[in-house]
């Protein structure tokens, strides 16, 4: 995942740039970047690497050398950007929210127009690179994102500085968003909401599918109606948002509460506390431990000071190992005790295996185990939610293969909950973990308590329904 920050204002907007790209932290690990327009020094830019350190660290020693009206900034798991491109549509910076399932494809269909890229990402072409090639092809800018959406499949959300304004362009499925964001003599947009309040900037417009928008420090102008076809990702509310942010009018924690209390609704178990794992398990279990009326407790503590969640080094071994000295248990409330914990997914097993693993070792009497979300039987196609390389890293596929011998099983049967083979395979994983007892919260219960109809919602993840065009 990435996320970022754009804004136009009437006094120098450096600051504002600074500050709410660092509030999208939490969306990436790997790099991360800003861009800035001014009449009398140009576009300038600046990347860093996130893999030894922190966005704001990495930063403050630019922020003083640039003074601009305009710019954008972007955290990212992936590729260096933003990029800065000069072609017929004049000279512009690019930053994407982005996953593009066909990018071989697409190189090759530039190489073959002798086209040149001079960017690079994990050893092949830069995607926002190829992003910044599509949208040149195009006789206008819009005309351009229109031929990105075209031709990238998986998603696309882009961020285009111009010396006219920012042009904002939503995924043509809204897979992620974009949001407007208002104060005096300035506008914003975001991917999170949470980077508007303490700058100053109120909520003022949540982009469509497909929409495309131009903001300058006036105002903004709708280029282009918004598709009526979406399917966001559904993750944004179970995992991804940060408590205080906003998509499709919806708050992050109010709807984690009330995911909690639907597990809570659809469950027996007797218990002396209720936990969430830090971080997202945390509004999932409140909402659990409030509708059960049994107490919420924090049996772990997670450890930030040098440990935050933006650093994550890319070594699987090294993310292992900060992952666990992340989270430190607390004996004085585990110790012959039962315990309820809330988790936002399961994807593979592995962190928190580990984490049942110390509760036992402090002397917990029993461990019962709820997720927030169905089992993920199908591996995302539309962002980069999980870096497995194989659907046998799923748990889910793991346990199916335990059972079965099958590496690539059909998982029809495995995603419906009132399916034999379904309890079969969560009963595996349970056993995998070493768990008292392990539920998943139910698909409708999930779009229920988000409060997104359905049709909306991309759920690819678990029942491999979606669109694909």
């Amino acid at each position: 995942m990435s996320g970022f920050f754009g804004c136009v204002s009437k006094s120098d907007c450096v600051t504002d740039v600074f500050y709410g790209t660092d509030y999208h932290s939490h969306l990436g690990t790997k790099r991360a970047g800003v861009a800035f327009f001014s009449k009398d020094k140009g576009f300038q830019r600046a990347i860093h690497s996130l893999e030894d350190g922190y966005f704001r660290n990495k930063f403050q020693g630019d922020v003083g050398g640039f003074a601009a009206n305009s710019g954008i900034g972007i955290i990212s798991d992936t590729e260096a950007q933003p990029i800065v491109l000069t072609s017929h549509l004049g000279r512009y910076a690019v930053a994407t929210v982005s996953k593009i399932n066909n990018i071989a494809e697409l190189e090759e269909l530039f190489i073959k127009k002798h086209r040149t890229f001079s960017e690079t990402s994990q050893g092949g072409v830069n995607p926002t690179e190829l992003v910044g090639m599509l949208i040149s092809d195009g006789e206008s800018f819009v005309e351009g994102i229109n031929n990105v959406f075209r031709n990238v499949k998986g998603s696309c959300s882009m961020m285009i500085l111009t010396e006219q304004g920012i042009i904002i362009a939503r995924d043509k499925l809204g897979r992620t968003p974009i949001i407007i964001g208002k104060k005096d003599g300035a506008f914003a947009a975001a991917f999170e909401t949470c980077s508007f309040s303490n700058l100053g900037y109120e909520i003022e417009k949540y982009i469509g599918p497909g929409e495309i928008v131009r903001i300058t420090a006036d105002g903004y102008e709708q280029l282009q109606k918004p598709n009526e076809k979406m399917q966001v990702c559904t993750f944004l509310w179970v995992y991804y948002g940060y408590p205080p942010s906003f998509y499709e009018n919806i708050n992050v924690d109010e709807s984690r509460y009330r995911c909690g209390a639907a597990l809570a609704k659809n469950d027996d178990v007797k218990a002396d506390f209720v936990a969430g794992i830090p971080d997202s398990g945390v509004g999932h279990a409140i909402g659990y431990s409030n509708a059960k009326g049994i107490p919420h407790t924090r049996p772990y503590a997670k450890y930030t000071p040098t440990w935050p969640r933006s650093f994550m080094p890319q070594n699987q071994q090294m993310r292992d190992l900060v992952a666990k000295m992340k989270l430190i248990p607390n004996t004085a409330l585990i110790k012959d005790k039962k315990g309820i914990f809330l988790d936002d997914s399961i994807v593979r097993g592995t962190q928190l295996k580990d984490n049942v693993q110390d509760l036992h070792a402090a002397g917990i009497k029993e461990v019962h185990m709820r997720i927030a979300c169905p089992p993920l039987t199908y591996p995302c196609e539309f962002l980069n939610f999980s870096r497995s390389r194989s659907n046998l890293d799923l748990a889910t596929h793991t346990a199916v293969f335990q059972l079965t011998g099958k590496e690539h099983p059909d998982m029809k049967e495995y995603s419906d909950p009132n399916s034999p083979k379904y309890a079969e395979m969560v009963e595996q994983i349970r056993k995998n973990l070493d768990l008292t007892t392990l539920k998943f919260q139910k698909l409708d219960d999930l779009v229920e308590a988000i409060g997104v109809p359905k049709e909306k919602l991309c759920t690819h993840c678990w029942d491999g329904s979606s669109y694909f065009k």
